[in-house]
């Protein structure tokens, strides 16, 4: 049997001393609106240097960095920025960049950020309805034209408004983040959870991203664990399909619940079950695909 390959198609990288940049969730003293205190990674520097030492020994041979300095006065600064570790270094492999898609200037934006050869997608934390507002559209509509994907954080009780967005923007590939975010751990929470993503699955240009189930166990009050990742990793296969997921790491976030080897390890047993084709598709393949590496 091959050895198997991972792609962790989600993690972030920050360096407070890098010209033009911020990252204000990193903030000390700041409280994230989710998983309150995260100062362990606020007191610290996350560089590419630090991701490969903590991945070396887990067959990571490529990886996605999805945009995390929320604050910078230019977002494609960061994407220069990444991409010169990229040259160096040969991480990340695929850059998911932000960009204000409600901004009437944001094809300038998409143009800039396409100057870099390992961008790849976009994610933007936008404000309001934005799912169903035209200013938003009108950006989200130039996605397909610069052959960029976006990455969605998307709850289930959204997941109706992201199924229109999907049918009406049918040539643009939408990554939903971190499972749909289950942010519980309820029968109800998750009865409704699984109606939301079957909602969403059923747009073919929808692929789920595994990651961040740590964080979501932390949101929901607990400590998560094998069993308690299961029910939402499998569901995620069962709604979308072996060739419709890819895992990302949500990394060093999710550093704050365990190490790296544990939570690769704890996915890579949720998904036992799974033929080593169907595994090396969720692992490596997929994430290859969606995000052309």
């Amino acid at each position: 049997m091959a050895e198997l390959q991972i792609v962790d198609a989600h993690f972030h990288l920050w360096d407070h001393t890098a010209e033009g940049l911020a990252w204000d969730w990193l903030v000390p003293g700041t409280a994230h609106p989710l998983l309150g205190d995260i100062s362990p990674l606020q007191t610290r520097e996350y560089t590419v240097d630090d991701y490969l030492s903590d991945v070396r020994q887990h067959r990571v041979t490529k990886a996605v960095h999805v945009q995390a300095a929320i604050g910078s006065p230019d977002p494609v600064r960061e994407t220069e920025w990444l991409q010169e570790y990229a040259d160096r270094t040969g991480f990340p492999h695929g850059i998911v960049a932000h960009a204000d898609l409600k901004d009437p200037d944001v094809e300038r934006v998409l143009e800039r950020h396409r100057a870099h050869r390992n961008m790849r997608g976009v994610r933007d934390f936008s404000y309001g309805d934005y799912l169903v507002e035209d200013s938003w559209h009108r950006g989200f509509a130039l996605l397909a034209k610069h052959e960029l994907s976006c990455d969605l954080d998307c709850t289930w009780e959204r997941m109706g408004k992201a199924r229109k967005l999907a049918d009406r923007f049918d040539n643009t590939l939408i990554v939903l983040d971190h499972a749909g975010l289950p942010e519980d751990r309820t029968d109800e929470y998750f009865a409704s959870w699984r109606a939301g993503m079957a909602t969403l699955a059923g747009a073919d240009n929808v692929v789920c991203k595994i990651s961040g189930l740590g964080m979501g166990d932390h949101m929901a009050g607990g400590r998560w664990s094998v069993d308690s990742i299961r029910p939402y990793i499998q569901g995620c296969l069962e709604i979308f399909g072996v060739d419709r997921c890819l895992f990302g790491s949500n990394w060093p976030v999710d550093s704050l619940f365990a190490d790296y080897g544990p939570t690769l390890a704890a996915y890579l047993e949720a998904t036992a079950e799974l033929t080593e084709g169907e595994r090396a598709a969720v692992f490596h393949d997929n994430a290859i695909r969606v995000y052309r590496l």
